[in-house]
């Protein structure tokens, strides 16, 4: 039997997390995946599928992630069954993630990145005379 999930799409809340009565880590998301056609107006639907991360993944995705994020999950899909007090059957069926990639950087650490390649291109402003030099100038270099 197989059960794979591969699924990439933005966060469309903030993670909660909690704790076990054990202590273990468990984090829930709802995610948004965009369909691969359009309806009859032009634009995609989405489909928002939850998503359960437990242990080191789940404080991992907590203290990492936040709504509008766009992450891949890969994972297993499960249905839990389960009666009300009323005796009403109800069902959920969400993703069990074995991985969560970060596919996007937020703003600020994105801007912080622009900013320190900016900083590394500037330093490559001494060699723009290069441009002025001809062959002659160039000492050969044997290729072996």
């Amino acid at each position: 039997m197989l059960n794979v999930a591969v699924l990439i799409g933005r966060l469309a809340r903030d993670p909660e997390a909690r704790y076990t009565v054990n202590g273990t880590a468990v984090t829930k998301f709802t995610m948004a995946v965009e369909r691969p056609f359009t309806n009859r107006e032009g634009e995609r639907d989405a489909d928002f599928l939850d998503v359960v991360c437990w242990r080191k993944l789940a404080e991992t995705v907590a203290n990492n992630l936040r709504k509008g994020r766009l992450v891949a999950v890969q994972g297993r899909i499960q249905k839990d069954t389960w009666q009300t007090d009323e005796g009403e059957y109800r069902s959920r069926v969400e993703i069990v993630a074995n991985d969560v990639r970060f596919l996007d950087w937020p703003d600020d650490e994105r801007s912080g990145r622009r900013r320190q390649q900016r900083e590394e291109d500037d330093s490559f402003d001494d060699f723009d005379d290069l441009e002025d030099l001809d062959d002659d100038d160039l000492d050969p270099v044997p290729f072996d």
